[in-house]
């Protein structure tokens, strides 16, 4: 069989929009190798953003990934076009690579010139929600509703604590696929995780480095069980 290299990402702003976790993309990119005659090499993760010009910079990942495919003379492999990003100027720069990519959702036969146009159509699709977003405001305010956010500064306040609770746990949710992973491959301690986890180049939710703490944190807004100190 030929060997490919698997990426998966989840972004902490946008995880929820795609519907695919780490876990379904893993499965789907593992079907799809199945499938079509390809085994899966090297597999890497990613948590963060797809956004900014320097999209490529903060996503270590997926840089190893392409060195990894261009030392296996194989493609790379993800789930869904926008798991790469929907930025159409970072998909081409990613062809200048000149390491192939293939996205289980299009199929075999897509090459790089339809990359480039689906990318380009999930870019202006994105462009045109803001603009409709934005026009719906006008709208609205110009008939005389009253926008933002009219609570008094406790009900923001819980708001706001509310909101980085979701987002807190969201990123649990995520990271935990890549945690167990790494229990699994023999590293049993807080401190072992979190080494294992910077070594990968995974970033905690406010883009540091990892520690045992936030390991631990992580486990129990997951709901998993507690590795040892």
């Amino acid at each position: 069989m030929k060997p490919i290299v698997a990426y998966h990402r989840v972004s902490t702003a946008r995880q929820g929009r795609s519907g695919l976790g780490l876990e379904a993309q893993a499965e789907r990119c593992a079907a799809f190798a199945a499938q079509n005659g390809f085994a899966v090499a090297d597999a890497f993760t990613e948590v963060e953003t797809g956004k900014g010009s320097d999209a490529l910079d903060r996503r270590p990942q997926l840089a190893a990934a392409l060195a990894a495919a261009r030392r296996l003379r194989c493609p790379v492999l993800v789930a869904k076009l926008d798991r790469l990003s929907r930025d159409v100027h970072f998909v081409a720069g990613l062809m200048a690579q000149r390491v192939p990519f293939l996205v289980a959702e299009l199929g075999t036969d897509v090459d790089p010139f339809m990359l480039h146009v689906y990318a380009a159509l999930a870019e202006k699709e994105r462009r045109m929600v803001s603009e409709r977003t934005r026009a719906a405001l006008a709208v609205r305010k110009a008939q005389g509703a009253r926008l933002g956010n009219r609570t008094n500064l406790a009900e923001a306040q819980a708001l706001g604590a509310a909101r980085t609770a979701e987002a807190a746990r969201r990123f649990a949710e995520n990271t935990a696929p890549v945690i167990r992973q790494v229990r699994e491959s023999g590293v049993a301690s807080l401190r072992g995780i979190a080494a294992a986890l910077n070594a990968r180049g995974v970033r905690t939710a406010r883009g540091g480095r990892w520690a045992a703490t936030q390991v631990g944190a992580v486990l129990t807004r997951a709901g998993g069980t507690r590795a040892s100190g």
